[in-house]
């Protein structure tokens, strides 16, 4: 059947063409996703206001990994906000406190002072664990709990610091879904490109993206993508989980946002590639083209 009667037979039916074509994308993600051994979520929209490009267990819970950092990084420029001279707090560093996972920590002196600021970099760019819960702390788990719900995202949790080995035992984790990751990424896009205070001021979620843009870590989201490609990503990694969200050409004419979580997967060179099928596809579907 050609796809200009077929187009034609469901307007007859009262479907939108637009439902159809939702319909294939998610035919095409679920295709992509069946390949991993686990469970895999993506949410996708663009800046405009309408329905999510992909919405694929979108509202799963996953572990977040690392990627809740951008919440503890979101919590701070809000603090700010409310409290000016929050990102000029020193904290002091303890070596006792030093965990793996610590690239830019590893290297401080016992007794070093980094200001909030200073410290939200390396958290970012360098998933710094060390510096991470120095943050958390700082803050504590209450503060940024309370700024996931203030940002609407209504399944997300910080319920431990990282490699706080006893919480795991009792199951205590960082939770959340690929829309609630999704729609944070979306008001810092949005906010960035609109001039528009949406979690925080326009220029707070410009300096958001600009962190991320710095992000180390390139092996999910933007190895999917075109060469030169902008991406801000952050990504999350744990035993059995491989995430990575972005806002891809966060100051392009397009930008839209990727959130590809999972869970119970065991076969990680599976994971990427399935990540990088599912970054093009979105890449594409956005209205975007390249080589």
């Amino acid at each position: 059947m050609k796809r200009s009667t077929f187009v034609a037979g469901a307007a007859a039916l009262g479907l939108a063409p637009y439902r159809i074509e939702a319909a294939t994308v998610r035919a095409r993600v679920a295709e992509i996703a069946g390949e991993v051994p686990g469970v895999v979520g993506v949410y996708c929209r663009t800046l405009a206001d309408a329905p999510p490009i992909v919405a694929y267990h979108a509202q799963a819970i996953f572990p977040t990994a690392s990627t809740i950092k951008l919440l503890i990084m979101t919590t701070a420029f809000a603090l700010e906000e409310r409290h000016p001279g929050t990102l000029a707090q020193e904290l002091v560093t303890d070596r006792r406190d030093l965990i793996g996972g610590s690239d830019f920590m590893i290297h401080a002196r016992d007794g070093q002072r980094f200001t909030v600021a200073q410290l939200l970099v390396p958290m970012i760019q360098l998933s710094d664990n060390t510096a991470s819960n120095m943050l958390i702390n700082h803050f504590g788990m209450d503060a940024i709990n309370r700024m996931a719900a203030s940002a609407g995202m209504r399944h997300t949790v910080l319920a431990r610091t990282f490699l706080d080995f006893t919480a795991i035992v009792h199951h205590e984790d960082n939770l959340t879904t690929p829309s609630d990751m999704g729609e944070l990424l979306y008001r810092i896009a949005l906010g960035a490109r609109e001039g528009l205070r949406t979690v925080v001021s326009a220029a707070h979620c410009r300096r958001m993206i600009e962190i991320m843009l710095g992000q180390t870590d390139r092996d999910g989201i933007p190895a999917g993508l075109p060469r030169g490609t902008q991406v801000a990503n952050k990504t999350g990694e744990i035993d059995g989980t491989r995430n990575d969200m972005a806002i891809v050409e966060p100051f392009g004419d397009s930008p839209y946002v990727l959130a590809i979580f999972s869970k119970d997967v065991r076969d990680y060179a599976l994971m990427y590639r399935a990540t990088h099928r599912l970054a093009r596809l979105s890449f594409e579907r956005a209205g975007h083209s390249g080589t």
